[in-house]
């Protein structure tokens, strides 16, 4: 069963009204939106107006979806990564992430809070910790925990739990969901970027462009968000939501050849494999030969 299905399953339990029923308010609410949401978005939203609310629930991590703000879930630490500090409009800090896993999936968790990190520098937070997070937001394929969400050592067990994807290069016409690769590729095409809220209050905002990749093997639609996007397109963070900005700097990089490192997944809106774009590099051919040459 894959996200949307669940999703509907919950809402039709909850309410108890029919699955086909939930499912042709969601199609209605998406051609009221003219079709730029996505079916679980739409989902939730028809969920709200039935009064249900998911805040208090604990999903899998294969059920956690960009956009969800208050979203809890159980998993157990595979990769703990070094504490970072980062300095970005007049603010800096110290940032924590960790790699979390469940019998279904993983996610890349990043702490913000000063307290949670804190808990990964005196090593209260270890790998193979088994945690509980409450409240956190989803963006970016990634779960952002603020000043406002819960972590926790949890009792539960696990006895299995997916591990992230190695890393390796090649080609889109090998790509299943769930692989993790380095490729490179032509920028074939590109969409309209679509800008949208994170959060309620203090209007954080975010920025994805849908492109089409070509790898010579096959191509591949593929999804950047923020970072990534200022790479490709080499803007700046004030012109990285500037539409005027962006569209004339997409038109600019159709025909470019870069190398794109992300995450195969599928993408239940058109049902097709997609490519989540999780870092940029200029290509160059000495850095091909290298790598050519380490694999002698």
């Amino acid at each position: 069963m894959d996200n949307y299905s669940t999703l509907v399953e919950k809402i039709s339990r909850y309410s108890g009204l029919p699955s086909a029923e939930i499912e042709q308010k969601v199609e209605a609410k998406k051609s009221k939106l003219s079709g730029l949401i996505s079916r679980e978005g739409a989902a939730q939203i028809v969920a709200a107006e039935l009064g249900i609310s998911f805040e208090n629930e604990i999903v899998k991590v294969k059920e956690l979806s960009n956009g969800l703000r208050r979203a809890n879930v159980i998993g157990k630490i595979t990769q703990l990564f070094p504490v970072k500090e980062f300095s970005k409009n007049g603010r800096s800090g110290k940032f924590a992430s960790f790699m979390l896993g469940d019998e279904t999936s993983n996610v890349r968790v990043v702490l913000w809070d000063s307290n949670h990190v804190a808990l990964v520098e005196n090593g209260t937070i270890a790998q193979g910790s088994v945690i509980e997070i409450r409240g956190g937001s989803v963006k970016n394929d990634e779960m952002h925990l603020s000043a406002f969400s819960d972590i926790k050592i949890s009792d539960s067990k696990f006895d299995s739990v997916k591990e992230a994807a190695a890393l390796v290069s090649g080609n889109f016409s090998a790509a299943t969901e769930g692989t993790a690769m380095k490729v490179r590729a032509f920028v074939v095409q590109t969409f309209e970027p679509r800008f949208f809220d994170f959060k309620k209050k203090e209007g954080e905002k975010g920025v994805l462009i849908n492109i089409v990749l070509d790898d010579g093997t096959a191509t591949m639609r593929s999804v950047l968000f923020g970072e990534n996007i200022k790479k490709l397109l080499s803007v700046d963070d004030k012109d990285l939501f500037s539409l005027e900005v962006l569209n004339a700097k997409r038109a600019e990089i159709i025909g470019e050849e870069k190398m794109f490192t992300g995450n195969f997944r599928m993408n239940s809106f058109s049902n097709s494999l997609e490519f989540s774009v999780r870092g940029v590099e200029e290509f160059s051919v000495e850095s091909l030969v290298k790598e050519l040459e380490a694999k002698v």
